[in-house]
């Protein structure tokens, strides 16, 4: 009798010897200029957040995400599981995310060998105030995960397990094209507002859920001469030297970049989405960005929706968010993408 689908994917998963390994998180400050334009008390911050494969005796707990989503386990401050230089994988949330509601892909890979980076993207995430500049400067998002990366190079503590010449990137909606556009992908706004204009109604388009801005907002806002400033260069190069591999989880603001940037990126690049999504419509996201991109390793998994790549939700989460409920189980979804990081990574990389 053939295995159900999921439990052949958390078999491959889990039949790995790191999967029984602990996992360590650490939190750092990273500095970005541009984070002044984007935080709610312009401060040039970013939270960082490290996971990685902790030694033997850390005590894990679960990791605090608020009432209404399950989280993973971390052992704060633990050492280190070893003396060995480690695979680095950037890691990016979406719109209004955190780097927490992102943990449960983080730790896995941590887990498996990597040492994971993500971020608290300033001005839009939820844990600070949301803001128009968080909102409307989404192209200033792969700095944060170069300061990130820049923060924890110079850590005393961390840095000794990092290997810089293995690097990968990884994120989720917003994060995805965060994670394209850290690879070599370039901006154009134009573009974008010209299928906005087209496509008012595409999910990209639409004002989001998590913090709707009104046009009204973005004039007032792009008006200001440092924003003005800041949106000519929207196009400016933003690829963080070394990223060797890329895996997004379905992607947004895919229209906002230069077709011929995507097709230049000539490095392994995995794609996961839900056929169900209709806040990042695979047709003008996910499905652009793997015609586009050579070689792209595209997967459509049937009945997902875009919320299915948060963590998982408690009880309190399904009775107060319509997000949380899902068509297809989230473990599901969960294991398929984590399943497929790993073998991305593992080949491009050499493994953590």
């Amino acid at each position: 009798m053939r295995r159900p689908f999921l439990a052949l994917l958390l078999l491959a998963l889990f039949a790995h010897p790191a999967a029984a390994a602990a996992v360590g998180e650490r939190h750092l400050v990273a500095y970005e200029s541009a984070a002044t334009l984007r935080d709610s008390a312009h401060r040039d911050t970013v939270r960082v957040t490290v996971w990685y494969q902790a030694a033997s005796d850390a005590v894990e707990r679960p990791l605090t995400i608020g009432p209404f989503f399950r989280a993973a386990l971390a052992a704060p401050d633990a050492a280190f599981a070893d003396a060995r230089r480690r695979a680095v994988i950037l890691l990016s949330h979406g719109f209004g995310g955190t780097a927490r509601i992102m943990a449960w892909f983080g730790t896995a890979l941590a887990r498996h060998g990597y040492v994971v980076i993500a971020v608290d993207h300033p001005g839009n995430n939820a844990i600070d105030p949301m803001t128009v500049g968080g909102a409307v400067m989404f192209w200033e998002r792969p700095k944060d995960l170069a300061a990130a990366l820049a923060a924890v190079e110079a850590n005393p503590v961390i840095a000794p397990h990092l290997d810089p010449h293995r690097l990968g990137v990884a994120g989720f909606s917003a994060g995805g094209f965060t994670s394209l556009t850290a690879s070599g992908a370039r901006v154009d706004l134009k573009r974008f507002l010209a299928f906005c204009a087209a496509h008012p109604d595409d999910g990209v388009c639409a004002p989001q859920k998590e913090f709707a801005v009104t046009q009204a907002e973005v004039d007032r806002f792009v008006a200001q001469p440092a924003i003005a400033q800041a949106v000519a260069h929207a196009g400016d190069d933003r690829a963080i030297p070394g990223v060797s591999a890329v895996y997004v989880m379905a992607p947004s603001l895919i229209q906002s970049l230069d077709p011929a940037s995507l097709h230049r990126l000539h490095l392994p690049v995995g794609i996961i989405l839900g056929d169900a999504d209709r806040v990042a419509p695979p047709a003008t996201n996910g499905e652009v960005a793997a015609a586009a991109i050579p070689g792209a390793r595209l997967r459509i998994l049937p009945g997902v929706g875009h919320y299915d790549f948060l963590a998982e939700c408690t009880p309190a989460g399904d009775a107060a968010f319509a997000r949380c409920r899902t068509r297809v189980p989230r473990a599901g979804t969960h294991a398929a993408a984590i399943h497929d990081a790993l073998a991305l990574f593992d080949a491009a990389l050499g493994g953590p």
